[in-house]
C-alpha cells in the first residue's frame, strides 16, 4: 500500500476504518482528508497483538472525571487502563473511580484523548506529541472554532461525537475537515425504563458558581424561580444536580441520588439550563422545556430536543403542563444511535492504536 500515490492511501485507510465501524458512521458535507502526519511525532505503541490498552484522557474541565466515568464498563470489559491527567491532584475525591495523574506523572500509554481544544487539552497535547491523538466530544461545545484548535486537528487520527448534530458543531469547533464519527452516547447503552410518577418534574441544574474545574451557565435564578412557580402548583420537584453544582443552592428540594439520566424515568417532564445531559433524557422519551437566558449562548442541537424554551419563570407551568417528547427525526439528529456507544468508541480507538497514521 505504501507504494500508492498518497490519495489512494488516504482514500483506502478510511475505506478500512469504515468497514472496522460498521453503519454507525457518517461522511459529514464538505469534509476532506487532513494532512499526512509527522511521523515523528508518535512514539512506540503496544504490539497489535496486545489487548491491554492504557489511555489517557484531557478534558477542557481540567479536573471533570465525571467525563471519563461512563467509559469505566467498557473499559473494565476489555481490561483497558484509563488514566485522566490533571494539573494537579487537589480537586481529586479519594473515592473517585477514575485513576488521576499529573501531567508530569504521566505513565507510558498508547493514545491521549481530548474533548476539546482549550487550555489544558492543548497544553497536554503539547506535552505528549508522541502519542497518537483522538478527540472525542463527551460534552456539548459551540459550533465555533476555539482559539487553539489550530494546535491539534492536523494530529486528530480520529474524531467522534454523540450524534449527527454534535459532529457537525466539534467539526466547526475544532476547524477540522476530517469525518466525525457519529457513535452515540456510552450513558445511552443501558437506558431506564421510562415510568413516570404523576405530577413530578425533575430540574437539571447547571453550574452556578464557576470555580477552578470550569465555568458557569447563567440562567440559575430562571431555573430557580422556575422550580418555585411548579412547586407552587402543586407539583412534587427532585433535582438533578451537575457534578458540580452546590447541593446547598437546592436544600429546599429533594435531591436525587440517582444520576440524572435515571431520574428523568421517574418523571413526567425535566426543566434545566440545556447541557450535555439535555439529549440523553431526550433518548429516555422524557419531555424536556429549556430555561434559557438572554446571556446564554446554546449551541442549536440542544434547543431541538426542547419541546419548548422559556425565559420567564411566569411560563413555566404551562410550557410542563404542554410538553412532549422529541420526534424521530430529532431523535436521530440530535440523540444519535442508541446502544452499542461504547463499543463503538473503543473500537475506534483500537483502530488507531493499531495503525495511528
Amino acid at each position: 500500500m505504501d507504494s500508492l500515490p498518497t490519495h489512494l492511501r488516504q482514500a483506502s485507510r478510511r475505506a478500512v476504518l469504515g468497514a472496522a465501524l460498521g453503519t454507525g458512521a457518517i461522511l459529514l458535507s464538505g469534509a476532506a482528508a487532513t494532512a499526512d502526519p509527522d511521523p515523528a511525532s508518535f512514539g512506540p505503541w503496544r504490539p497489535p497483538g496486545s489487548r491491554r490498552r492504557r489511555v489517557l484522557f484531557a478534558t477542557n474541565e481540567p479536573w471533570g472525571t465525571y467525563h471519563v466515568k461512563p467509559l469505566l464498563t467498557e473499559a473494565r470489559r476489555r481490561g483497558w487502563e484509563l488514566t485522566q491527567l490533571v494539573p494537579d491532584l487537589s480537586n481529586i475525591a479519594p473515592d473517585d473511580p477514575v485513576e488521576a495523574v499529573t501531567l508530569e506523572n504521566a505513565p507510558d500509554a498508547d493514545l491521549l484523548v481530548v474533548n476539546g481544544a482549550e487550555d489544558w487539552p492543548a497544553d497536554c497535547a503539547r506535552r505528549l506529541r508522541r502519542l497518537p491523538l483522538a478527540a472525542a466530544s463527551l460534552a456539548y461545545l459551540p459550533a465555533e472554532e476555539t482559539a487553539r484548535a489550530r494546535e491539534l486537528r492536523g494530529r486528530v487520527r480520529w474524531a467522534s461525537a454523540g450524534s449527527p448534530a454534535e459532529a457537525r458543531a466539534f467539526r466547526e469547533y475544532l476547524g477540522y475537515r476530517g469525518w466525525v464519527w457519529p457513535v452515540g452516547s456510552p450513558q445511552t447503552d443501558d437506558l431506564p425504563v421510562r415510568r413516570p410518577e404523576p405530577d413530578t418534574v425533575l430540574i437539571l441544574t447547571s453550574v452556578t458558581h464557576a470555580d477552578e474545574t470550569g465555568g458557569a451557565a447563567p440562567g440559575a435564578e430562571l431555573l430557580a424561580g422556575s422550580a418555585a412557580r411548579l412547586a407552587e402548583s402543586g407539583k412534587r420537584i427532585i433535582v438533578g444536580l451537575h457534578p458540580r453544582e452546590d447541593p446547598a443552592l437546592w436544600d429546599d428540594y429533594e435531591i436525587t441520588p440517582l444520576p440524572s439520566v435515571d431520574a428523568s424515568a421517574l418523571v413526567e417532564t425535566a426543566v434545566g439550563i440545556p447541557g450535555s445531559v439535555f439529549p440523553l433524557v431526550a433518548a429516555v422519551g422524557t419531555p424536556l422545556v429549556g430555561c434559557v437566558d438572554p446571556a446564554l449562548a446554546v449551541p442549536e442541537h440542544l434547543l431541538r430536543v426542547c419541546s419548548s424554551i422559556i425565559r420567564d419563570p411566569a411560563d413555566i407551568v404551562t410550557s410542563v403542563e404542554q410538553a412532549q417528547p422529541v420526534d424521530a427525526s430529532t431523535r436521530r439528529d440530535v440523540v444519535g444511535p442508541v446502544g452499542g456507544s461504547a463499543r463503538r468508541l473503543f473500537d475506534g480507538w483500537e483502530r488507531i492504536i493499531r495503525r495511528p497514521w
